[in-house]
């Protein structure tokens, strides 16, 4: 099992052109020195409906150790020298989410392992309602309607609803429900994604107080690893 409990997802908006430049540079300068520091780079992704944006995911023991492994990469010598130049590819770099795993099931680095051709995102607005009741939801309703569309979920986050450890690096303050899927390549995702939007009628006997979660339509991101 894994010993990871926090997750962010980063989301970059970049400048235009600038995507390569950020991978070249993330790929040789900002892995294995993040992992050094105490952290685990899970994952590099080009968006797929955008080029102009950059995702990527890495993972913590806790909190305390978040705090600890941030303060020592962009206060070390690798950031110091390549920070600038990364930076000068972002038009924004605050789409963050901090998240932790919805319940059970294996860890986010484990399912991440697998690279698979597509990854397909989907990010829900809990609003008022309570993380715990969203997932019971989720497993009992929309994890066999995932299954019924072609899918499979392989894993689910919440938002991690703790003070920011490292205030420097900025987080989103909105509650969400994230659950991912893996698909063998864009068109796979596309004819899965069909086949679940015709799916009619599963909302219609929710509990009131869920539904503010379900009332808009999801986040969806498709990415592919590097």
């Amino acid at each position: 099992m894994s010993d990871l409990s926090i997750f962010e997802l980063r989301q970059y908006t970049l400048f235009g052109g600038k995507r390569e430049t950020l991978i070249d540079l993330f790929e040789e300068q900002f892995i294995e020195s993040q992992n050094i520091c105490g952290m685990t780079v899970l994952g590099r992704y080009r968006d797929e409906e955008d080029p102009d944006r950059f995702v990527w995911m890495r993972g913590f023991a806790d909190m305390e150790a978040r705090r600890q492994a941030l303060s020592a990469f962009y206060g070390g010598p690798v950031w110091n020298e390549h920070g600038a130049a990364a930076n000068a590819t972002m038009r924004d770099s605050d789409n963050v989410l901090l998240l932790r795993p919805a319940a059970g099931g294996q860890g986010l680095d484990m399912a991440l392992s697998a690279r698979p051709p597509l990854m397909r995102i989907t990010i829900h607005d809990l609003a008022s309602v309570g993380a715990a009741d969203f997932n019971a939801f989720f497993e009992a309703v929309m994890v066999p309607l995932v299954a019924a569309s072609g899918g499979e979920v392989v894993a689910a986050l919440a938002t991690a609803e703790v003070e920011n450890s490292f205030p420097r690096l900025p987080v989103r303050g909105d509650r969400v429900f994230a659950w991912i899927a893996f698909f063998d390549g864009v068109d796979e995702e596309r004819s899965f994604t069909q086949r679940l939007n015709v799916q009619s009628g599963w909302r219609d006997d929710i509990p009131e107080n869920l539904f503010p979660a379900l009332a808009r339509k999801p986040e969806v991101l498709r990415l592919t690893a590097l």
